[in-house]
């Protein structure tokens, strides 16, 4: 995905992404941890675009929170931590695809039955964590 500078579509996405992680604070213990998951995933993608948008020059994704956590890290100097942060979102099954596609689980597993285990709460405050610095990060541009 090919991304122009500009800082009101910036503030446009980093809006976006506050509401998509009020939607997912909502699902929280509703048997659901899928959409809490998904919903955090669409939260810090577009908080991971707004940052980008306001570095100044084109950019072409690497593709994916990763990619764009790697980028933004290497770029901006105060977001050392980014990619840790991002890597234990990603490892505690902030997906786009696992938490919606059934063909991503075993035979009889569908996404709303693959994620039991997952400690909502902790993944929604580290979510939480990365918008505050990435909003940070964007307010000062």
């Amino acid at each position: 995905m090919a991304l122009t500078p500009s800082l009101p579509e910036a503030l446009r996405s980093l809006c976006q992404a506050t509401s998509d992680l009020q939607a997912a604070h909502n699902d929280i213990r509703r048997c659901c941890p899928n959409w809490v998951l998904f919903k955090v995933h669409q939260a810090l993608e577009k908080v991971l675009v707004a940052a980008v948008l306001c570095h100044g020059e084109d950019f072409e994704s690497p593709g994916g929170l990763m990619g764009l956590a790697r980028w933004l890290e290497m770029e901006e100097p105060e977001l050392r931590g980014l990619v840790v942060d991002v890597k234990w979102l990603c490892a505690s099954a902030v997906d786009g695809k696992a938490t919606q596609y059934p063909n991503y689980h075993p035979f009889h597993v569908t996404p709303s039955e693959a994620f039991p285990g997952v400690d909502e709460e902790e993944v929604l405050k580290k979510a939480q964590k990365v918008l505050v610095i990435l909003k940070d990060h964007v307010g000062r541009k």
